[in-house]
């Protein structure tokens, strides 16, 4: 049954884009996931000085990065003053472009870019470097040392599959884990961020059909449910998936839940 209330608020950024604590989501068998100790965003080369003053505040003991060598090198993050937060990326790529930009050298319209998009959340799981950040994410998090902030390129896929699996771990209802991921295509200063987004598809992929870049840069309900799936088959379960990929055990989930529910 979904839950709405208390749901997650957007930070007030100036060029961090979809940035937002996912806390607040009821829990099965009780309680809530705690506010103020979860944050997930797009990525920060942008950041203001405002943005910057806003990410101190956070008190922020880790950040985990998901994105690749050539991602970071693009487009490498500003820090605020005094910075301590421990970083987590992987050496190597964990993704040969953002899946949006992946998606976006193979569609001509709309239909084929959602297509493409899909298709590539099914290969998330399939993703090796990827797999070893996720790793790092629930183990940074089961460590209850502070707040943290998980983020991508666009902070919509491969953290929307991050988010999506810590929920999971929580015990989140699985609709109400779908309402944080689509909260993406409902964020502030969205038509900014979908602009940012196909200037810089358009450049590298030529000009390309408006309709299909909208796709590219928001989220839809079939792109999680395709990385769900994927899951699902692979491994039998998405427990499974998280113990035998990701090193989410019995003790983890606990430690999780302990660190980041309020009963």
């Amino acid at each position: 049954m979904k839950d709405s209330a208390n749901r997650p608020p957007f930070l007030p950024a100036d060029a961090i884009h979809n940035f937002r604590d996912y806390g607040g989501y009821a829990v099965s068998g009780g309680g809530r996931v705690k506010q103020g100790l979860l944050f997930r965003s797009g990525h920060h080369a942008e950041a203001s000085d405002a943005d910057l003053t806003m990410v101190s505040d956070l008190s922020l003991a880790h950040v985990i990065d998901l994105r690749g060598d050539n991602e970071r090198a693009r487009h490498m993050c500003k820090r605020p003053q005094g910075f301590a937060a421990q970083v987590h990326y992987f050496e190597g790529e964990t993704a040969g472009l953002g899946p949006h930009l992946e998606a976006a050298s193979g569609s001509d319209d709309a239909a084929s870019a959602h297509a493409a998009m899909t298709a590539l959340y099914g290969a998330l799981p399939d993703r090796d470097g990827l797999s070893w950040i996720l790793q790092r994410y629930f183990e940074s998090l089961a460590l209850s040392t502070g707040a943290s902030l998980v983020h991508c390129a666009a902070g919509k896929d491969r953290t929307g599959m991050a988010v999506d699996l810590l929920h999971h771990v929580l015990g989140v209802h699985p609709d109400d884990a779908m309402e944080d991921y689509l909260l993406t295509n409902h964020s502030p200063r969205n038509e900014e961020r979908i602009a940012h987004g196909m200037a810089l598809m358009g450049n590298k992929h030529g000009e390309r059909d408006a309709a299909s870049l909208r796709v590219l840069m928001g989220v839809h309900e079939d792109y999680l449910n395709a990385a769900r799936n994927a899951v699902k088959d692979r491994f039998g379960s998405t427990d499974a998936y998280l113990e035998q990929k990701l090193s989410v055990d019995a003790a983890k989930r606990e430690a999780l839940k302990a660190a980041l529910v309020d009963a």
